[in-house]
């Protein structure tokens, strides 16, 4: 209801300062009734026109308080009392108008001549500032189209009120109207130089943050390309450094490890590029790191610990890509071939191997090993330093009344014939590891000893089988044993047996008992 009364005040303001006047010459009306109608789309004008109705309004609610304290001198009749209680009621409208245009009350133009903000221009220091100095700059752009339309809507305004001025002295219109115009026009005159001031000032200070902007995104954009160049070079030269690796290196371990070499190396260049490209000070970065350094201990120790153990595994070479490796952890142990040993973990891939067949009943599933299990558990390398071989054995009972000693020697020729390849490999390799570990013993040859067990002698003997392919030999050579003794008159494969003995005298009288 009061924004309703403020709206129709505001009419009836504009209608009683121009509309109300009448004009005999028909061209004179034509072209006072353009300007006017221009003047009401002018939100200078409107504005105006709003601290008139605030004038009026607050001249209002003073009169209505004087009326008030008059009213309440004289002798406090019902009618008086009523007339008071009305007064206040009005009074109370007017003050909450009032309040509703407060803005007007120390200028003619409201917030309108309140400048813009003048934001500090951001300094671009690396590339992702770029995207918010352009921000910067097309805010800057909106607020010089704002300030320009502002100044336009000034001019416009004064020179209709101007024109409208003249048709009333030419019409010989005069009195209140044209005393409200001139006023008008003089209050716009006023707002008219201030703004054209604030203009061209802001107009410098704008073009001097967009220079600086600029400048400051060139000098981004061109350390960007040159940091561009700089890594591509150094892709370029990591490639060609790839294909002298390729070339000269004919070890496939040795290959997977330099290339492995030149990709961290040149990913540690690319990130030392950065930083002291865009890094101003580099006594920061200690001073971060040296701050940083132990929560970074506490709360990154796992990745910490398996960064530290692929550099030993690295540097040290206990553990390559392509080894056999066996890993026992919590009651769990898997045996395959390493595919992969990243910063944070080892890749495995299970066989097939007599642990799978005896423990884990399953096998081919791809194992992740975090790196720091080299300084926890327990990891065996069935493959180290070029090795490829490993002790294994083949067990078989026989009788105590059989031929162990031709069991034995059967035994041992067995594993001879199929194991001899392996038997070779075996001492070649012990001969290079000799420049690298004290060996003492480098009997290579297979071995077939017989020892006591409950059911019988267990016939053991031991060969040189391949680390990939255990099963395949063990199998071979257990098959040939087994078909050998059993075309062997004086052996006989033994298995749990009992013995019962039983007495042909028996008899059947209970006996007695000694008390």
């Amino acid at each position: 209801m009061i924004l309703f009364r403020i709206v129709s005040i505001l009419v009836v303001s504009s209608i009683i300062a121009f509309s109300t006047v009448k004009i005999d010459d028909e061209e004179l009306n034509e072209q006072y009734k353009v300007h006017l109608d221009s003047l009401k789309k002018n939100r200078w004008h409107i504005k105006h026109n709003n601290y008139k109705t605030y004038k009026q309004l607050y001249k209002e609610y003073l009169n209505i308080k004087w009326e008030i304290r008059k009213l309440s001198k004289l002798k406090q009749t019902k009618a008086i009392k009523e007339k008071i209680s009305s007064l206040k009621q009005i009074q109370n409208t007017r003050n909450t108008e009032i309040l509703l245009l407060k803005e007007y009350k120390d200028t003619p133009f409201g917030t309108l001549t309140i400048l813009p903000e003048l934001k500090e221009a951001p300094s671009v220091t690396n590339p992702f500032e770029i995207i918010d100095a352009f921000s910067h700059i097309k805010y800057i752009q909106h607020t010089k189209d704002i300030m320009s339309d502002n100044l336009e809507q000034i001019v416009s305004a004064m020179n209709d009120l101007e024109e409208l001025k003249e048709i009333l002295i030419i019409s010989d219109n005069s009195g209140i109207t044209l005393e409200s115009i001139e006023s008008e026009i003089a209050d716009f005159k006023n707002v008219k130089t201030l703004y054209s001031t604030s203009v061209l000032v802001y107009e410098k200070k704008f073009s001097e943050i967009e220079e600086s902007i600029s400048l400051g995104i060139k000098e981004q954009v061109s350390k960007l390309l040159n940091i561009a160049i700089i890594i591509f070079v150094f892709f370029i030269f990591s490639f060609f450094t790839k294909l002298l690796a390729k070339k000269y290196i004919t070890d496939n371990e040795r290959y997977y490890l330099a290339n492995k070499i030149i990709n961290i190396g040149n990913f540690v260049v690319i990130i030392f590029v950065l930083l002291f490209s865009y890094l101003e000070n580099v006594s920061y970065l200690v001073t971060f790191l040296g701050f940083a350094s132990a929560g970074i201990a506490i709360a990154m120790k796992d990745w910490f610990m398996s960064t530290l153990g692929w550099f030993v595994m690295t540097i040290g070479g206990s553990i390559h890509v392509g080894d056999r490796i066996r890993v026992a952890y919590d009651g769990m142990v898997y045996v395959g071939d390493v595919l992969d040993i990243s910063l944070l973990r080892i890749t495995l891939q299970e066989d097939i191997t007599l642990t799978t067949y005896l423990k884990n009943k399953r096998a081919g599933r791809i194992i992740f090993i975090p790196n720091n299990y080299v300084f926890t558990q327990m990891i065996s390398n069935y493959s180290h330093s070029g090795m490829k071989t490993v002790w294994d054995n083949v067990e078989v009972y026989i009788t105590f009344d059989s031929n162990h000693k031709k069991a034995l020697h059967i035994s041992k020729e067995v594993a001879k014939k199929y194991s001899k390849g392996y038997t070779d490999i075996t001492r070649k390799q012990l001969n290079k590891l000799r420049d690298k570990y004290n060996l003492r013993n480098t009997n290579v040859e297979p071995r077939a000893f017989a020892f006591v067990e409950a059911y019988g002698m267990n016939i053991v003997v031991w060969f040189q089988n391949n680390s990939y392919a255990t099963l395949t030999l063990k199998s071979n050579i257990a098959i040939e044993i087994v078909e050998t003794f059993l075309q062997e008159d004086d052996i006989s494969i033994a298995y749990p047996t009992q013995s019962i003995h039983m007495s042909s005298h028996s008899s059947t009288k209970p006996p007695e008992l000694n008390l």
